[in-house]
């Protein structure tokens, strides 16, 4: 009998201990948070010995202990975590076998060329002179775009988790390609039987994707451009003499009346035919506003000066808009 009463004490103890490692918190509420990471393929083993080590856990052994009777070792997530105030040893493996990684957001909107890209990753503090080196290597979209120079029109716009450690810029990057192919690959084939290639349909969507902020107006836009291509005329848009004004060095802002005469295979009003490139990047709709145009006659559209335009089939009838919709306007801005 004392022997089974000192097993009993002995397994109460071993019961109470157990409880006391597992769902005691080791750290005070007003503990800073601590960051950390599981690298991939990491086991058990070294993940206990980092939680000690980072102050999580009072004894890696009781860690693995945990991880064998819950079978969470197939379950542990690689990535970077943040645990903030007091947490169990439980709360620590839930938190693992979860996945919740801390989150660094960044969003990419629609349009942006990849300069204005690299500016607004230098924003939350990554590399401004990195970001643009992979972004001018063509290497990654190489396969389905030979021609391409550099990565414009391929960086998908999303919104991204930060990825952390060495080349985070490169690493990026070559997220926001893989974003890129992932959304226009299934719909390359619509674009093929258009008759456009990947470059050309990249390119008229960048146009589109920069012509409107409406997005019931995009397919309208695109038909536009379309008709215009096939009865060879110029496109005459203004976006893409902004960017040849861009790569010149010469945009400040406004676009003048000169400025539509710059030398340049972007300036889509002295040139026929679609500019060499993507001039940004556009989102899934714009891509698909090419696939899918608006079944108008159309060669013509002009701002209201809202967020929205006015179309018209015949030049007569733009030019009666552009006077009713620019030049009305800018002359009663005009000082009297």
């Amino acid at each position: 009998m004392r022997r089974l009463a000192a097993v009993a004490a002995l397994l109460c103890v071993a019961w109470l201990a157990w409880l006391h490692e597992t769902r005691t918190p080791l750290r005070a509420i007003s503990a800073p948070a601590i960051e950390f990471d599981v690298p991939p393929g990491a086991n058990p083993t070294s993940i206990g010995r980092d939680l000690q080590a980072a102050g999580l856990v009072r004894h890696p052994l009781v860690f693995r202990a945990l991880v064998a009777l819950r079978g969470s070792g197939p379950r542990l997530r690689a990535g970077h975590y943040t645990f903030e105030g007091p947490l169990t040893l439980e709360q620590v493996l839930d938190k693992l076998e979860k996945g919740e990684v801390a989150r660094r957001p960044l969003t990419f909107p629609e349009g942006r060329n990849f300069v204005e890209m690299a500016a607004i990753a230098a924003g939350r503090e990554l590399d401004l002179a990195r970001f643009l080196a992979a972004a001018r290597d063509p290497a990654p979209i190489h396969d389905l775009d030979p021609a391409a120079t550099d990565l414009e029109g391929y960086l998908f716009p999303d919104t991204y988790d930060l990825p952390r450690g060495r080349d985070v810029e490169a690493a990026l990057v070559r997220r926001m390609v893989a974003r890129f192919r992932e959304v226009a690959l299934p719909l390359l084939p619509r674009a093929e039987a258009a008759g456009l290639s990947l470059r050309q349909w990249v390119t008229l969507a960048s146009i589109v994707e920069l012509e409107t902020a409406a997005p019931a107006e995009r397919p309208r836009i695109a038909a536009v451009f379309l008709n215009r291509l096939e009865k060879k005329m110029t496109l005459g848009t203004d976006p893409t003499v902004i960017y040849a004004l861009r790569l010149a060095g010469r945009w400040d802002g406004n676009i003048r009346k000169q400025d539509l005469d710059i030398d340049s295979p972007y300036n889509t009003y002295r040139r026929a035919g679609l500019p060499p490139g993507p001039i940004g990047m556009p989102g899934r709709e714009a891509l698909v506003a090419v696939l899918e145009p608006a079944a108008v006659d159309d060669l013509y559209f002009v701002s209201r000066n809202d967020g929205s335009h006015h179309f018209s089939k015949t030049l007569a009838e733009h030019e009666r808009a552009v006077d009713q919709y620019q030049r009305r306007r800018r002359a009663a801005r005009s000082p009297r």
